[in-house]
Order: structure tokens, then C-alpha cells, then sequence
């Protein structure tokens, strides 16, 4: 199910995530796509995004993925996410529009589907996310452990 207009409505108000400019292109399938363009303000001692903006763009990536693996509309109300670990492998200067891709594996998504689908309120996945550059290049690949939980409805 494409929830890309979900994941927008979620995430990108985030102010983190309006700060650094960060668009969510596509949720669908248990599959995202997230960018952001490497702000001036945000660079390193050598001109490369710093990675506090690596790590919130891998987080909104796969946070992305998580939501698009929503199989209705309304699987994500009362669902919170928090992460509970994150790693970041540099491979290299991370310079202008970067693209982070997230697809979450079998395992995660039958993990998660009873949370979605209410049946389970606790999970605990890892999500992978790649960022590449304009040219399609790896510059960091990122990994996020998720405790995810969903609340109860309130009356």
C-alpha cells in the first residue's frame, strides 16, 4: 500500500526534519525513500554533512519504511516508534542532494505487522538504511534498532 502522503504528514513537520530540509519521496511496501540537500549550516570541517544529518536522515528512512509497511490507512494510529540503537558506517563525503533508501526485511515486517494490525503491542526491529549521492554513490550506510509500541485507544 503506497502511504507516502501518511509518512509527509508524519514526519517532515518533525522540526528536525524541517530544519535539515528532509522530504519523504516515497512510502509504500515496506519500502522508503527519503532526501534532503546538504545545508551550508550543517556541513563539517571538510564540507560534508555532518553526521547529526546523517543520523536524521537514516532515522526518517526508516522510519518512513516502518510506516509504509502499513497495510490500511489508519494501521498507524496509536503506534509509536522510539529508537533504541543507531550506527552510522561513513563511506564516504556525504556533498549535496543525498537519497536515503529503506526497505525493511521478511522478518521485520512479521515482526511488526501485529502491532500495525493491533494484535501486539511491542515490537523490537532493525531497520538498514543506504544514502547514496546524486551520482548513485554509497556514503553511509546507516542501521537503526526500533522499540515499537502501541498504545492503547483512549475512550
Amino acid at each position: 500500500m503506497d502511504v507516502t502522503t501518511l509518512a509527509r504528514a508524519l514526519l517532515e513537520p518533525i522540526p528536525a526534519h524541517r530544519a535539515a530540509g528532509l522530504e519523504v519521496l516515497r512510502a509504500a511496501d515496506g519500502a522508503a525513500e527519503v532526501a534532503m540537500v546538504t545545508l551550508p549550516e550543517m556541513t563539517n570541517v571538510i564540507g560534508s554533512l555532518h553526521s547529526s544529518g546523517l543520523i536524521t536522515l537514516v532515522d526518517a528512512a526508516g522510519l518512513a519504511a516502518i510506516i509504509a509497511a502499513c497495510e490500511a490507512a489508519d494501521d498507524f494510529q496509536h503506534v509509536v516508534p522510539l529508537g533504541a540503537t543507531a550506527s552510522l558506517d561513513f563511506r564516504a563525503p556525504a556533498r549535496g542532494k543525498l537519497l536515503a533508501s529503506c526497505r525493511l526485511d521478511a522478518e521485520a515486517r512479521r515482526v511488526l505487522r501485529p502491532v500495525l494490525s493491533g494484535k501486539a503491542t511491542r515490537a523490537r526491529i532493525t531497520t538498514v538504511a543506504d544514502v547514496t549521492d546524486a551520482a548513485g554513490d554509497l556514503v553511509c550506510r546507516g542501521t537503526f534498532g526500533w522499540s515499537i509500541r502501541r498504545r492503547p485507544a483512549t475512550a
